[in-house]
């Protein structure tokens, strides 16, 4: 199979203001420009895995002045430590919790990592990173009463869908299709020189 690039409407929209409102016009517009659409996802579908977490406590990693070592709480036994470079993160709040082994809606697999010396076991994530929204000066703070390990669908609104199209083009070419209304030609094939 091959492989695909996963769009939100949330994205698109954000570069292309003209679209029109229903995700299946869209998809007939990326279609109508060259592109196949093998899925359109509902932006909850692909959030389920990610939870709501508790930081429980914020210390300054050791080796590097712009993170901070997180202790999270993601509803099972064991906390999580995950390293962050957000100026917002408080012990105390609330965050969704993208854990290892979890792919963001744009098809980003979150791996377990080290940082500068600390592990990390994921990500605390941003409105943009979610594709929730535009903002990624810092994490989304969730509020209101939650329950650390709830499904981030099950504890905020979520709306949109997110189009996984064949052949993984480039966003800026997708942007520049709907833009446009054409598709950029793509270099012909290298034919080897005749012996």
């Amino acid at each position: 199979m091959e492989s695909a690039v996963n769009l939100s409407l949330l994205f698109l929209r954000s570069r292309v203001p003209n679209l029109p409102d229903s995700a299946e016009e869209v998809a007939a517009r990326l279609r109508g420009v060259g592109f196949e659409v093998e899925r359109i996802y509902s932006l909850a579908e692909l959030l389920r895995p990610i939870v709501v977490a508790h930081v429980e406590s914020v210390t300054q990693h050791p080796n590097a002045d712009r993170l901070k070592v997180c202790s999270v709480n993601d509803g099972t036994e064991q906390r999580l430590q995950i390293v962050t470079g957000a100026a917002n993160v408080q012990a105390g709040a609330y965050y969704p919790l993208v854990r290892s082994g979890t792919t963001l809606p744009n098809g980003t697999k979150i791996k377990r990592g080290k940082l500068r010396g600390e592990v990390s076991e994921g990500m605390l994530g941003s409105a943009d990173e979610l594709e929730l929204g535009t903002d990624h000066d810092g994490l989304l703070t969730l509020s209101g009463e939650l329950v650390p390990g709830t499904p981030l669908p099950d504890a905020i609104p979520v709306e949109g869908v997110v189009f996984a199209i064949a052949g993984n083009p480039e966003p800026d070419e997708v942007v520049e299709a709907l833009t446009t209304g054409k598709r950029r030609e793509s270099d012909p094939p290298l034919t080897p020189p005749e012996v």
